[in-house]
């Protein structure tokens, strides 16, 4: 299975790697995992804003952290040259901005692994946590991190 193949049968274009807005780098690669900085939801190039419960909904949300593993693959790709260097998604963290009695933070987190499923196979299979937070960077919905095994 070539990844990029199923990337163009899922009509996806890989962005490239995002400027850091602070102090930190987008990747880091050690022995041969590869940790991704978190990287919020963007809509039309700028942050998607909103907070689950409030103004936002699930549904809406879980199309923010697709967007997000979208963003993620192209830092992905970036960082390791070919995506089919990846032996596994190890890790995925996702942070929801969210109101107090919003509890679908699960929910919305699936459209990242469930787009990453679709991509790596077998090999997207990953281990979670999906937080609630009151706030996050610059007002956006989402924020993911993830951490790659390269083969």
């Amino acid at each position: 299975m070539n990844i990029y193949d199923t990337l163009a049968s899922l009509s996806i274009t890989l962005p490239a790697m995002a400027t850091p807005a602070a102090a930190y780098v987008p990747f880091v690669q050690t022995g041969n995992l590869v940790f991704l900085s978190g990287h919020i939801a963007k809509k039309d190039g700028k942050p998607w804003v909103g907070q689950l419960g409030k103004n936002m909904d699930t549904a809406e949300g879980q199309a923010a952290a697709r967007a997000i593993a979208i963003d993620l693959m192209g830092t992905l790709h970036a960082a390791v040259g070919d995506l089919n260097r990846i032996k596994r998604i190890v890790k995925v963290m996702s942070l929801v901005n969210s109101t107090g009695d919003f509890t679908e933070q699960h929910l919305v987190t699936n459209g990242a692994s469930e787009l990453l499923g679709q991509v790596f196979g077998d090999k997207g299979a990953h281990a979670r946590s999906a937080f609630g937070v009151a706030q996050i960077p610059l007002g956006a919905c989402v924020e993911i991190e993830l951490i790659a095994e390269l083969a």
